[in-house]
């Protein structure tokens, strides 16, 4: 009888344990992977779209194999411009000119190391994620004392990084999804 309660407990923990894993992983870790694992098969290494939440941004983004995905989103000054480099699939111009000739108030950037998601903290000696909205850039190394944070302004901050990033995702997974 001892036995049973034994195990029963265990499993009870098991399934709590994975439960609070998952709870902890990112919204943006699957989209990334997935995000990435397309771009592989698809053999690119850029991919734009339009936000379909706010029509006058747009996204790029350029992935490295195996090494970082870098994602932009922002308004353009010429949006016709960007409209016509979509449709005929010029994914990379579109990326390098939200970079260079963007609303700067309106840009958001992500460095996501990996290509796995962004993670509010980072093992010892690996490197971290970033995240740029209208020019103010956080580091997810953990360090929020160095970033003159509170630790709820930094675990604040990441999940409005997260949530954002996600949406930027889905709106390329969605865009890569159309082209192939």
């Amino acid at each position: 009888m001892k036995a049973v309660a034994c195990a029963c407990l265990a499993a009870v923990l098991t399934v709590a344990l994975s439960t609070a894993a998952q709870a902890q992983e990112p919204k943006s870790a699957a989209l990334a992977k997935q995000l990435a694992a397309a771009l592989d098969a698809a053999k690119l290494d850029c991919i734009a779209a339009k936000d379909p939440s706010a029509p006058d941004v747009f996204i790029g983004a350029l992935y490295f194999p195996g090494v970082q995905l870098l994602v932009v989103a922002a308004k353009y000054t010429v949006p016709a411009l960007l409209t016509e480099k979509l449709g005929s699939k010029q994914y990379r111009d579109v990326y390098i000119d939200l970079n260079s000739a963007s609303v700067p108030d309106s840009k958001v950037f992500v460095e996501d190391l990996g290509a796995d998601g962004l993670k509010a903290d980072r093992n010892e000696n690996q490197p971290y994620d970033t995240y740029e909205a209208a020019g103010k850039r956080i580091a997810f190394d953990g360090d929020y004392k160095k970033q003159k944070l509170t630790k709820e302004e930094y675990q604040k901050a990441y999940g409005t990084a997260d949530d954002r990033y996600s949406h930027l995702l889905q709106a390329l997974l969605a865009q890569l999804k159309q082209t192939s």
